[in-house]
């Protein structure tokens, strides 16, 4: 395998390894597809790797790792962090699928209030990168293990969030019936949010 991964290196050079595409629709979205090398064994990927990300627009230096698993059909989101602990987030599936939600809250953006959703999974190693400014949520599709990567850390005083079924955002979410904590149901709409 690190001969294979030498011999891709030396042909193709640093950025052999991974795909950056930033949305076509909310600038500053980016989904990150990895070059995953694949044997009997089982498999290897480069998840990060700090030069690529920021040769590719994403110049955030990561601060503080997180991960969860749910079960089939629960939604967490949609969740924010206010400035100046506003979070910038690299998202990924490590087991299971997910369909992952970012909303734009830039009060300043053309795209303020639209939303862009990314289906990861474990098995197309899709990762995506949400810049400080966008509330984000998902509903696991099966179990899931989530991983996720933040610009900053944590701050219990400078979170915020949104109802998953706000009506002005009319996400599609793929399932009727989800599975909400207390917490995310009292969430406010994204008109009366303090964003």
């Amino acid at each position: 395998m690190l001969i294979i991964y030498l011999l891709l290196l030396f042909r193709f050079g640093k950025n052999y390894n991974m795909e950056f595409r930033e949305s076509d629709k909310i600038k500053g979205l980016i989904e990150v597809t990895p070059k995953v090398f694949e044997d009997n064994r089982g498999y290897f990927f480069e998840s990060y790797r700090e030069e690529l990300f920021q040769k590719n627009g994403i110049t955030e230096r990561f601060v503080q790792d997180n991960q969860s698993f749910s079960t089939k059909g629960v939604l967490r989101g949609l969740h924010y962090q206010r400035a100046p602990f506003a979070q910038g987030k690299l998202v990924r599936v490590i087991m299971g699928s997910v369909l992952d939600v970012a909303v734009d809250i830039r009060p300043d953006s053309p795209t303020f209030g639209q939303y862009e959703a990314f289906l990861l999974t474990a098995q197309n190693q899709k990762m995506l990168y949400l810049p400080p400014g966008f509330a984000h949520g998902f509903v696991t599709l099966e179990d899931a293990i989530f991983t996720y990567k933040c610009t900053n850390l944590y701050d219990k005083a400078s979170e915020g969030g949104i109802i998953y079924n706000d009506p002005a955002l009319n996400i599609d979410w793929g399932i009727t019936d989800p599975v909400v904590s207390e917490k995310d149901l009292i969430l406010p709409v994204l008109s009366e949010a303090h964003i």
